[in-house]
């Protein structure tokens, strides 16, 4: 099994563009759908994409508590400039880039919130992913 998309529910689209297109493109994310002001969709360099949206339910977007979504990356530095990106454009902290040995021998990640609440990684494990 693969996955094939995540969504994640915002509550302001228009400012929610701004913040992930100044992070996604850091690691190899482009725009694949343009529905503004009400969502928006980028294809991440392993073919995974990722959904930014109004909830369908027209219900306020919440984060899930334990939710999280994790985004692979090529490399320690495009882990470190993802994170230093989102925190340049309003997101906050959850966890500095570094190794965490805890998850595996070649785990290196960083953690941040976006600007709805919803938390998410960026990951690396000591191989590139995309060609």
């Amino acid at each position: 099994m693969s996955m094939n998309y995540v969504m994640i529910g915002s509550n302001d689209v228009v400012r929610a563009r701004a913040y992930f297109d100044a992070v996604l493109p850091v690691i190899g994310g482009e725009v694949i759908m343009d529905f503004m002001p009400h969502g928006f969709c980028y294809q991440m360099g392993n073919g995974g994409r990722l959904w930014i949206t109004q909830p369908y339910n027209q219900e306020p977007a919440t984060p899930g508590n334990g939710n999280m979504v994790g985004l692979l990356c090529d490399s320690e530095e495009q882990v470190q400039a993802a994170h230093a990106a989102a925190l340049a454009h309003g997101g906050s902290n959850e966890g500095d880039p570094g190794p965490r040995p805890q998850y595996g021998p070649n785990f290196y990640g960083a953690y941040v919130r976006d600007l709805d609440g919803n938390k998410m990684s960026f990951v690396y494990f000591g191989i590139t992913t995309s060609s």
